[in-house]
């Protein structure tokens, strides 16, 4: 069995770097992802066995997470359902402890590469090209540091943005949630998605902006703020993606706008003709 869940894992960019002899035991299992450095085990698969075998696997370096279903020529019985219910109840709670393990250990290397590195300059190559200023980010080697704290402060973890504007988090670390201040709201604060962004805005209005890395995490941090500061006028500043289909940052800034009563901010690009 652990042969086909291995086939959904690799259909999924989630293969083990080697032959990965899973046991059916229903617990975690961590293991190295094909493409992932030497030592690491950022992946994750857990299999159940018994009549009608299920299971599940994902990375804590992307954060996603897949469920697989052997298939079988007869219906499932109601006492086997209840059973994988059971067992599926079982593995939600055994991954919440491991996200939990995970994420401290995120804190802690944050908080250590957090002392190590040196406030950045305006000279980073990245944000020269962008130009824009460095606000409350440090700089380790030639990686920025952008830090992603909760609504209390705390550091979760850390963006890392290269000179040629690449990026990426540390593995595991708490991202839902988290975002990156610049500046002190007084009577409204501005949510946008990347640190340029966040940054531009704040140039560009003097406003205090909360960056929030991803589409995807702007409701959350939206209602983070919102009960942080219930009184305080929330504006959605959403990325125009008008050339991707669904146009994620417009459609994701609109839904935490509704979520929370607060307001909607969309670019409007000129055309220019050659």
């Amino acid at each position: 069995m652990s042969g086909t869940i291995q086939n959904a894992m690799a259909a999924a960019g989630l293969q083990p770097h080697k032959d990965l002899d899973l046991p059916t035991d229903g617990k975690i299992h961590r293991y190295r992802v094909t493409g992932d450095k030497s030592g690491s085990v950022n992946g994750w698969a857990v299999l159940h066995a018994g009549s009608s075998p299920f299971g599940a696997f994902g990375s804590w370096k992307t954060g996603e997470s897949h469920t697989w279903q052997a298939t079988r020529s007869t219906p499932i019985t109601p006492a086997e359902l209840a059973a994988q219910r059971k067992h599926r109840a079982q593995l939600n709670q055994a991954l919440e402890i491991e996200r939990e393990t995970v994420q401290a250990a995120a804190r802690d290397k944050a908080q250590r590469l957090w002392g190590r590195a040196k406030p950045a300059t305006n000279a980073h190559p990245y944000l020269q090209r962008k130009q824009i200023n460095a606000y409350g980010i440090k700089q380790l080697r030639d990686m920025l540091l952008i830090p992603a704290r909760d609504v209390s402060g705390a550091l979760q973890t850390l963006q890392f943005i290269s000179a040629d504007g690449s990026k990426r988090f540390l593995t595991g670390g708490r991202v839902n949630g988290c975002y990156c201040a610049i500046g002190k709201p007084i009577d409204s604060l501005l949510i946008a998605e990347g640190y340029a962004t966040a940054a531009t805005l704040f140039e560009a209005t003097g406003q205090a902006v909360a960056a929030c890395f991803s589409c995807g995490n702007m409701e959350a941090v939206a209602r983070a703020l919102r009960c942080k500061f219930p009184r305080l006028k929330l504006i959605l500043c959403a990325d125009n993606d008008a050339h991707t289909p669904g146009n994620p940052g417009l459609t994701k800034a609109r839904e935490a706008a509704r979520a929370i009563g607060g307001f909607l901010a969309v670019p409007k690009f000129r055309e220019v003709s050659a």
